[in-house]
């Protein structure tokens, strides 16, 4: 870890002072040529030692994430598909020759994913899932297709692959917002601007939720409180309903207990018809 530039000038001092040649120099003025000289040597020494560290993470990094067959190791590679393009012969490296970077970015379609040992043996469960314009989004059946190819292209032998590409599970939620009369006005718009701050702060805690991240009532209450206008936030009833894959439908809407985790990896909220403002 690097040391402050301080420390390292204090290292400095404690040798000058020790040193009989340079016994004259004991001037505590900041401006004294000699500490002036300290501290850009000193400066430098921070500088690299900084760079080290630097260096040492990204290897740390490389070296973790880089270990084949894990969990992680599956994310990364999932991240890593490129839609329309075609392996290197005997290898997981898409053939990249000859296209541009903006190319290449704009096809790794898939956004977000995550990857979770299933209770069983040799299965892994991978969420995915693309974006449309700022929103999360399901991949296209073409799209999935494509994916899936690649995934059984790369996989460990014996490995079987649960690939989730659901669409959004809906979100239902029945909440008061007591609000300062002074800011947002009955129907929850700021005074101030005409905005909807709370419908705003609310898509936004869910658009920052970690993708296949749980979803704490708590928590999003305490974010709410602290939305100007907002002096507190009471949820009566959460519930949700996800993409059930046998039925090929939606599920009935089920009650949320404190916390859950979405089916699919998110959440879209179905509306705020359900959201009132009181005093």
């Amino acid at each position: 870890m690097a040391r402050t530039i301080t420390e390292i000038q204090n290292t400095m001092f404690t040798a000058i002072a020790t040193d009989a040649n340079l016994a004259s120099l004991t001037s505590t003025s900041r401006v004294a040529i000699y500490r002036l000289f300290v501290f850009v040597v000193a400066y430098a020494i921070w500088l690299l030692e900084v760079l080290f560290d630097v260096h040492k993470t990204q290897i740390d990094t490389a070296l973790y994430e880089q270990k084949s067959g894990t969990a992680r190791w599956y994310r990364n590679m999932a991240l890593s598909f490129q839609y329309g393009f075609d392996l290197l012969y005997d290898s997981d490296k898409f053939d990249n020759a000859g296209y541009t970077i903006d190319q290449i970015e704009a096809s790794q379609i898939v956004k977000y994913c995550s990857v979770k040992e299933s209770f069983e043996s040799n299965k892994l469960t991978i969420k995915v899932a693309g974006e449309n314009g700022n929103l999360l989004a399901p991949l296209t059946a073409p799209q999935l297709e494509s994916f899936n190819e690649f995934m059984q292209e790369i996989k460990y032998a014996g490995v079987r692959l649960n690939i989730v590409n659901n669409p959004v599970d809906k979100l239902v939620l029945i909440m008061a917002i007591y609000r300062d009369v002074l800011v947002i006005d009955e129907n929850g718009n700021s005074i101030l601007d005409g905005g909807k701050p709370v419908e705003t702060a609310i898509k936004a805690y869910m658009k920052a939720l970690p993708f296949d991240g749980e979803l704490v009532l708590n928590d999003l209450i305490a974010n709410l409180r602290t939305v100007p206008g907002v002096d507190n936030a009471h949820i009566f009833n959460a519930t949700s309903s996800h993409w059930n894959s046998v039925g090929l439908g939606f599920s009935d809407f089920a009650p949320i207990n404190v916390r859950t985790t979405p089916t699919s990896g998110y959440f879209e909220i179905v509306n705020f018809d359900n959201v009132s403002y009181v005093v």
